[in-house]
């Protein structure tokens, strides 16, 4: 009986921790075990700190989504905890305290219960939602931080005034680091190891994800360098992870056999976030907000939303 019960309880931790790790992976629309791993070492080579977070945060939403009743196959698949990944992290690189990593974790319990609530809004759509309860999410946290003297901002958040602003574009454009970056700046990192544990993470995931991911990120350093994009931004991934999310989400994970163009639509889509991410900060620099994901959202909605009505995009 003994046994019995210890063979249960391993099986219960083992399909826990391979639903957390699927959280991690499902920021990259990703499903796999390995890829969520090999993901948390990437974070991990770049900030200890870091990964505890990313990993206690899966934990987290995995755990609000069991005591919540939710779904089995949601849970098992990753899907209530990947914006909980990214919400811990992004309080506690844009928070500053001894105790905000406390913050970062309540942040990423609350992300999943509103990933909960949007899909049920969303249900009737066929529209995902993608990391929209994230960025909504981390950015009401970071403003609630003017009024609320328990948050304290980090010296990221730099509120600056548009009328003020100045366009860097001097600076040569190391192609490596802006290749390696994009990927890694999914997840804030700027370690070009990390990147490029990341890259063997996707095509781990998926060969053609992989190559998706290769071509968005070119894609996008392209048309940022070609519109003169800062070349610091550049090289440091900011114009590269959106772009990288959008193809894999229209060209590899929400299409079907009759979206025709399905590519041409994503590397479109990838290419777009580009000036969406430019508009963005712009409209968010007076808040000293970082844009986050929501590029990616947008482009990723506009072609999925447009499909319903041209499926062959």
């Amino acid at each position: 009986m003994e046994t019995d019960k210890g063979s249960i309880m391993d099986g219960k931790f083992s399909s826990f921790l391979s639903a957390s790790l699927k959280g991690i992976s499902q920021v990259i629309l990703i499903e796999n075990v390995i890829t969520g791993l090999l993901i948390l070492i990437a974070i991990m080579i770049s900030s200890v700190y870091l990964g505890v977070i990313a990993l206690l945060s899966a934990m987290i939403g995995t755990l609000v989504g069991k005591f919540g009743g939710a779904d089995e196959n949601a849970i098992r698949q990753g899907l209530l905890g990947y914006n909980s990944v990214l919400t811990g992290m992004a309080l506690a690189l844009f928070l500053n305290g001894s105790y905000m990593w406390i913050i970062a974790l309540i942040g990423a319990a609350a992300a999943a219960i509103f990933t909960a609530a949007m899909m049920h809004f969303m249900k009737n759509t066929e529209v995902p939602i993608l990391t929209f309860p994230f960025i909504v999410l981390t950015w009401f946290t970071l403003l609630a931080a003017y009024k609320l003297k328990g948050l304290t901002l980090s010296s990221a958040i730099v509120p600056q005034s548009l009328s003020q602003w100045q366009l860097n574009i001097a600076g040569k454009v190391d192609l490596i680091d802006g290749i390696f970056h994009g990927i890694g700046q999914v997840f804030f990192l700027d370690n070009t190891m990390s990147g490029i544990l990341i890259f063997i993470a996707v095509f781990w995931g998926g060969r053609k994800l992989g190559l998706y991911a290769v071509i968005g990120n070119a894609a996008a350093i392209l048309v940022a360098y070609v519109l003169g994009g800062e070349h610091s931004l550049i090289v440091l991934g900011l114009y590269g992870y959106n772009a990288i999310l959008t193809i894999i989400a229209v060209s590899g994970v929400f299409k079907n056999d009759h979206n025709r163009y399905a590519l041409l639509s994503g590397i479109v889509a990838a290419c777009l976030t580009v000036p969406i991410t430019a508009g963005l900060s712009s409209l968010l620099l007076p808040y000293g907000l970082p844009a986050l994901t929501m590029p990616f959202v947008l482009g990723t909605w506009l072609f999925l939303g447009a499909r319903k009505v041209m499926p062959k995009l």
